[in-house]
């Protein structure tokens, strides 16, 4: 019995180190406030070019899952508290730093009767109470499917609705735990009947074994839902005992899918190895408004 090698890391993958000034400032603000990032908590690759910059992705409800999806590095467990102060401490720590566009993800808290929502909600209330021209976009789990949960979350007004595939139907119940595929395309398509005018988002890794073929469908199913936003990014394995990366795709392939998604009616598409979820996120909202104004106007005429 043989075994195909590992692919080699790629030099288009390396990442280049900025901890100056802004960085260790964001970080001291941070854990002041006792605040959880996905940026750290997930091991983004990303996270010295947007702490540079300002910009971070704040992860509420503690740091413990309750799943154990096999591409996250997020610590898994049985969360013991509930901090009702967080959404405070958030909004406090956004006003410090100045944010124009805020992300508010969470680790799963499947224990909880509304998975976390009252806490999303009360959330982009404290950002807005502090920050009113602040656009604040959620990223949030699927709440096991409750409508309620979901209906919490919007009736909060986030400026938008992000929720991740994370990969291709054939990949979905080996990579992710407990979330599924055709229920993420459910909660997208009710957020959207419940607010019309808040854009969605969803995001796809790639690189864990899906063809070309099954990311177009992905796409194809993300837009029968409305979905308005498109993120694709490298799958990079947090470590040994999570799931390899069955290959580095080019970034030739990547602008490829950024040309069909944007082809099949999203209205930004964010495509390239490093790109994560809240990626460049302010400039995805300032994107998607810019060529959704445009495809108006193209209309009228």
């Amino acid at each position: 019995m043989t075994t195909s090698a590992k692919p080699r890391k790629p030099d288009w993958l390396k990442i280049k180190l900025t901890t100056g000034e802004p960085y260790q400032e964001l970080k001291q603000v941070m854990r002041s406030k006792t605040l959880h990032t996905v940026c750290e908590e997930a091991r983004c690759p990303n996270i010295y070019e947007c702490w540079a910059n300002r910009t971070a992705t704040f992860m509420i409800l503690g740091d413990i899952c309750t799943r154990a999806c096999r591409f996250c590095a997020v610590k898994t467990g049985m969360p013991t508290e509930l901090d009702l102060d967080e959404p405070e401490r958030v909004a406090e720590a956004a006003e410090q730093m100045g944010l124009k566009h805020c992300v508010v993800t969470s680790v799963a808290r499947d224990e909880l009767q509304d998975g976390g929502s009252s806490i999303f909600a009360a959330t982009v209330k404290a950002i807005r109470n502090r920050l009113p021209f602040c656009s604040v976009e959620v990223l949030i789990p699927d709440f096991l499917g409750k409508k309620e949960s979901l209906q919490i979350v919007m009736d909060a007004n986030p400026d938008i609705l992000n929720h991740n595939i994370e990969t291709v139907e054939r990949l979905s119940d080996r990579v992710r735990a407990k979330a599924k595929y055709r229920r993420s395309l459910e909660l997208i398509r009710q957020a959207k009947e419940m607010k019309p005018n808040i854009p969605t988002k969803s995001s796809i890794m790639l690189g864990l074994g899906e063809t070309f073929e099954e990311i177009l469908q992905a796409m194809d199913d993300l837009r029968a839902v409305d979905c308005n936003i498109l993120t694709l990014g490298q799958y990079l394995q947090p470590s040994p005992s999570h799931l390899e990366v069955v290959r580095y795709v080019h970034p030739d392939e990547f602008a490829a899918l950024k040309i069909e998604g944007l082809n099949r009616g999203f209205s930004h598409v964010e495509s390239a190895p490093f790109v994560r979820s809240s990626y460049h996120a302010h400039e995805q909202v300032k994107s998607a408004e810019a060529r959704t104004n445009s495809l108006r106007e193209e209309s009228v005429k």
